[in-house]
């Protein structure tokens, strides 16, 4: 195709032209600011007693450069009370066990943290930060990530041509943005069974879903990579009604995202 000099000048003097509101909103330029510290109250009350009940809560766990755990608190009618960890993957969560004697098992945990901003300027390389065992888990295979079979396939199409990491992260990115989309009906967060998705031709879901997809295809290029599971705590700083929540009311703000490691 050819241009004449005076269209490609019209051309390049309305690329500059002001951004219109609408794609001025949706700008995304995160940067490191000062903490802010959030209390996180969740009350449970069960409805359908049968028998004797135990309880799992998740409490905020992840201690990073942008997110610090402080301390949690419980309150109810529970005859049992304690913080565990599950011991294959040490993620810790609140218990709580109601005798069958309770009619009304209840019990209110409240948990405070504090977050920051966070940025990260792929084209700076620095020393990594994650000690080994961190890395080695975000290698490994698991029931619903496999990284084999289909898996390892897709990977190394979505990345053919890629030389580093950075490329291939980009290129497997770029792969998920073109081939799998939200799916509204998904149930919750989605299952995040990958092998079913890519066998199926289905690459319809939500959070848990495309972030596993992400992660899986970053796993199989040898590429440390993880799924974060959290709750969006307040309205996004940049006009992203996906990325933001109510803090009065944070029912429905459970989220999932993806890490790479390079």
């Amino acid at each position: 195709m050819t241009l004449h000099r005076r269209t490609l000048l019209q051309s390049a003097a309305a690329l500059a032209l002001p951004l219109p509101a609408f794609a001025q909103e949706r700008r995304f330029e995160p940067e490191v600011g000062d903490w802010r510290t959030f209390e996180l109250s969740t009350t449970v009350t069960v409805a359908d007693v049968k028998g004797s009940t135990k309880l799992w809560l998740p409490v905020p766990d992840v201690e990073t450069e942008w997110q610090q755990p402080l301390d949690n608190a419980w309150a109810g009618n529970a005859s049992v009370t304690r913080l565990v960890a599950d011991p294959k993957s040490g993620v810790r969560m609140f218990y709580a066990e109601f005798p069958e004697t309770v009619a009304a098992p209840t019990v209110t945990l409240t948990s405070r943290l504090r977050t920051r901003g966070r940025a990260a300027d792929w084209a700076k390389s620095g020393k990594a930060t994650e000690d080994a065992a961190t890395l080695r888990t975000a290698l490994a295979p698991t029931e619903l990530l496999p990284l084999d079979g289909i898996v390892k396939k897709t990977a190394l199409e979505a990345t053919k041509g890629a030389k580093t990491e950075l490329q291939k992260v980009q290129a497997i990115y770029d792969w998920v943005v073109a081939n799998a989309h939200r799916e509204p009906k998904t149930r919750g967060c989605g299952s995040g069974d990958i092998k079913a998705m890519l066998e199926s031709g289905n690459l319809g879901g939500k959070c848990a879903d495309l972030n596993a997809i992400f992660v899986g295809l970053c796993r199989a290029s040898g590429i440390p990579a993880r799924d974060v599971y959290g709750l969006r705590l307040v309205p996004s700083a940049f006009g992203y009604k996906e990325l933001g929540a109510n803090p009065a009311n944070l029912k429905g703000a459970q989220h999932c995202r993806a890490e790479v490691f390079l």
